[in-house]
């Protein structure tokens, strides 16, 4: 692959004379988004559907889940690396296509090991979402980062109000239909970004390819040593990880709970995306200039600390919708961390740099399920509404708590070497 002017890469079109901007990538990640949230209220029926009992579901379904964070821990510190070297279009250019082939891939599939191989195809080629937070970063200053990456998150959230909704309707069409509509939106995305997308890193901050610098523990390591930032790795790490069981468990939760059925929780996963836009997309940006990203860290951990354990103690299904729209504070965590790692890394690591945070969230990812499944696997046979179902929201409130505590405990440091 060679470059062949600015922003241009062998083999994809000219759009140079576009100018890289924030509407671009936030249609990319709607798309992206969309698709996703298209499968996640029918994936773990679509497992169900090969295993025969209700503890079998949760262990497999942890499997597949596990499969594709395994092989996104590996790929994504690579492809940011080649997106600091290439530029950020054409490693989105591959992503797309490898969600369009898990998506097929899934809807096909006739055994279990079938799924397993599509996730991990999936997530070898795909690190959409760090590459379009380098994206973001390579055309934003950085004090606008954070209101920036809330932007991008508002996207996400969109996309799951619209996914979830529309893949539960059409799961009770056939549960195989959401992953054919989810693979023709990856492939809408492929022709956009083909065709419409700008490129945002320009060559003069490029830099080599390295592949032991890109192997995701040496970019872990990296990253454990950017700036005064270190720290938060483990407060990411934390964080991440109670999402992620918290992400892996709510379908087979609600259903054990609360008899849901697709329907139902694609209307909760979109009552998340709501509530995600309306934080990210409209008051990140006015918190931002009342209080500190430090201080949006830490109320936003304490709010996800006691919505996680409000989540596990919910009697009814309303319950989960009040938690959702409580948790305000939460939906700030993500933005505020990332921008603070960002801007303690230069222009030409953006790319590497935030790809190493994805490889981490991979790394959760993979963590994930191997807790969540074995705990939903352990109370799958009490009775509905028996509050010890709940065991994995509690696992995560303890999670949030710990990042909590290093987060504060953190940020104090910095404030006393300042003083």
């Amino acid at each position: 692959m060679t470059e062949t002017g600015p922003a241009v890469v062998a083999g994809l079109p000219p759009v140079a004379d576009r100018k890289a901007a924030m509407p671009f990538i936030m249609l990319t990640v709607l798309i992206d988004m969309a698709a996703i949230g298209l499968i996640v209220p029918v994936l773990p029926s679509i497992v169900g559907g090969f295993t025969g009992s209700t503890t079998d579901q949760a262990l497999w379904y942890g499997v597949i889940s596990t499969a594709f964070g395994f092989a996104n821990f590996f790929g994504a510190p690579v492809l940011g690396a080649l997106s600091d070297r290439y530029g950020r279009r054409p490693v989105l250019l591959l992503g797309f296509c490898g969600l369009a082939v898990t998506f097929f891939a899934t809807a096909l599939a006739t055994a279990l090991w079938m799924l397993i191989v599509a996730r991990l195809i999936g997530g070898a080629m795909q690190a959409n979402a760090a590459v379009c937070n380098a994206y973001v970063a390579d055309i934003t200053p950085p004090e606008l980062r954070a209101k920036r990456f809330g932007m991008l998150g508002a996207m996400f959230g969109v996309g799951f109000i619209v996914g979830p909704v529309v893949g539960g309707l059409l799961g009770a069409v056939n549960l195989r239909l959401p992953f054919f509509v989810a693979g023709s939106l990856s492939l809408l995305n492929l022709l956009y970004g083909y065709f419409v997308l700008p490129e945002s890193l320009a060559l003069e901050q490029r830099r080599p390819f390295s592949l032991r610098s890109a192997s995701p523990f040496k970019a872990l390591a990296t990253l454990a040593k950017l700036g005064d930032v270190g720290p938060l790795v483990a407060v990411v790490a934390f964080s991440v990880l109670a999402q992620y069981v918290l992400f892996t468990s709510w379908v087979l939760y609600t259903t054990f709970k609360f008899g849901w059925g697709p329907l139902e929780n694609g209307w909760s996963l979109a009552a998340v995306g709501v509530v995600s836009v309306i934080v990210q997309g409209f008051l990140l940006g006015p918190m931002l200039q009342r209080f500190s990203a430090q201080k949006l860290v830490v109320w936003g951990l304490v709010s996800a600390t006691a919505a996680n354990l409000l989540y596990g103690l919910a009697t009814q299904g309303w319950m989960m919708y009040a938690t959702i729209f409580i948790n305000v504070l939460g939906f700030t965590v993500s933005a505020s961390i990332q921008s603070l790692i960002s801007g303690a890394a230069d222009a030409s690591t953006q790319g590497r740099t935030l790809g190493a945070v994805a490889s981490l969230n991979s790394l959760m990812a993979v963590v994930a399920p191997m807790i969540g499944a074995p705990l939903l696997g352990l109370v799958s046979h009490l009775p509905t509404g028996d509050w010890r179902i709940g065991a994995p929201f509690y696992f995560c409130a303890l999670l949030q708590a710990v990042s909590l505590i290093l987060a504060a405990r953190h940020f104090r440091r910095q404030r006393s070497a300042g003083e």
